[in-house]
């Protein structure tokens, strides 16, 4: 019998994500049918269903983009560090 922990091929940070983007898909369709049900205009609604969508998508675009920089971090070892200070090398000392 697989260990429930094989049968997951994917991180919980990936299921976390992949929710978000459920949710604000959700979102997108939900928010202006009760903007109709209320009483407000079919253009009204379907501009926020334009806007929300495209937020979802830069959001979508923002989270898959920092899953592959930390993937890539994490695949290039703890031994590189970027930005902060250097110490030691050629620096002139008074």
């Amino acid at each position: 019998m697989p260990s429930p922990r094989s049968t997951s091929a994917r991180r919980p940070a990936e299921d976390t994500a992949t929710d978000v983007i459920r949710w604000a898909a959700f979102s997108c369709v939900l928010v202006p049918v009760v903007l109709l049900w209320c009483g407000t205009s079919l253009a009204g609604a379907a501009g926020t269903a334009l806007g929300l969508a495209g937020v979802t998508a830069a959001c979508r675009f923002l989270l898959r983009r920092s899953e592959r920089n930390r993937d890539r971090e994490r695949g290039a070892g703890t031994g590189s560090r970027r930005g902060g200070r250097h110490t030691g090398g050629n620096t002139p000392v008074g």
